[in-house]
């Protein structure tokens, strides 16, 4: 969970802002009313140790961006070994494609997200989704009804069709249908980017403590890499729990593995993350932010994690492997 000052920090900010793009909502229904032929799956989530569960209730899922690019997999995906990457279904929706390639920053996962009628999700979290760990999650209302709604904080919100809207999902939400329709949302996960942010209003702006917010830079061609072995702390492979599981003196092996497609860190024997150069010999996690960054040097490794501009490492030694 955040900690209580960060939580003060943000209590000014607002829960939601419309950003400055709009869509013409017709063409974009009319696209995914032709996908709603195609087979819908479940909505699921995923952590550190892989997807679990399943919606029970009427919500379910049509991936255009996903983890490796598969379009079963329902659930956001997260650091890991592969990236995310356009599903078949993004190829016959150019509608949809092209508010994709509109949005200034990296996209992870994107879906379409149908809620049906009657409704109601339970209130939660989205763990480390918001600026402070250099994610957000934003939505483009396709198909909505007036009772289609978005609550934050015990706030109802109705969000208009073709708007680009953010919501703080960091804080306690749900959302809510109580038409008579399905309302079908565009759910972009996104890093954050200084274009991006310009996109949010100014008085938004204004109210957000720099300090907490965590800008991801640019990918850059990864330099030469030389395969390297160390010890490493067990609670940095924890990617997905705000509190740590693992003891605080607990080590993993871990290796960086020269690939085509750039570096891999094996943990334990297996291909875990893959790396994403930044900047500077240092490399984030594939499908995830600067959050959790490894910097490569010679005869040791720097371990980071960072909460907005606030950054913690652990110097780990290497061996040649």
């Amino acid at each position: 969970m955040t900690t209580p000052s960060l939580e003060q920090r943000w209590e000014s900010v607002p829960a939601t802002a419309a950003l400055d793009r709009v869509y013409d909502a017709s063409l974009l229904a009319a696209e995914v009313n032709a996908l709603r032929e195609q087979t819908w799956k479940v909505q699921r989530s995923v952590g550190q140790d892989g997807v679990y569960g399943g919606a029970a209730i009427d919500w379910t899922i049509l991936s255009l961006r996903s983890a490796g690019g598969d379009p079963a997999r329902t659930d956001p995906g997260g650091a890991g070994p592969v990236d995310h990457a356009d599903t078949p279904h993004l190829d016959r929706s150019p509608e949809l494609a092209k508010v994709l390639r509109d949005i200034p920053t990296t996209l992870l996962a994107v879906r379409l997200m149908a809620l049906g009628p009657g409704v109601e999700v339970k209130e939660h979290r989205d763990a480390k989704c918001g600026l402070p760990w250099g994610m957000t999650r934003l939505h483009i209302p396709v198909i909505t009804n007036p009772g289609s709604f978005v609550v934050i904080e015990g706030r109802d919100y109705h969000w208009d069709a073709g708007r680009l809207w953010f919501g703080d999902f960091n804080r306690l939400h749900y959302v809510r249908n109580d038409g008579e329709e399905a309302r079908i949302h565009l759910v972009l996960d996104c890093l954050v980017s200084p274009e991006l942010l310009d996109l949010f209003p100014s008085e938004f702006r204004d109210a957000l403590p720099e300090r907490d917010v965590l800008v991801t830079r640019p990918n850059l061609p990864s330099p030469p890499v030389t395969r390297c072995r160390f010890r490493m702390p067990a609670r940095f492979v924890e990617w997905s729990e705000e509190e740590p599981v693992a003891a605080i003196d607990e080590l993993v092996d871990a290796e960086v593995v020269p690939g085509d497609d750039g570096p891999v860190l094996h943990v334990d024997g297996k291909p875990t993350f893959g790396l994403v150069h930044v900047g500077d010999d240092e490399f984030r996690f594939t499908g995830w932010s600067e959050e959790r960054t490894v910097k490569l040097a010679n005869g040791h490794v720097r371990c980071r994690t960072r909460l907005g501009e606030r950054m913690s490492e652990t110097v780990c030694l290497t061996e040649l492997a």
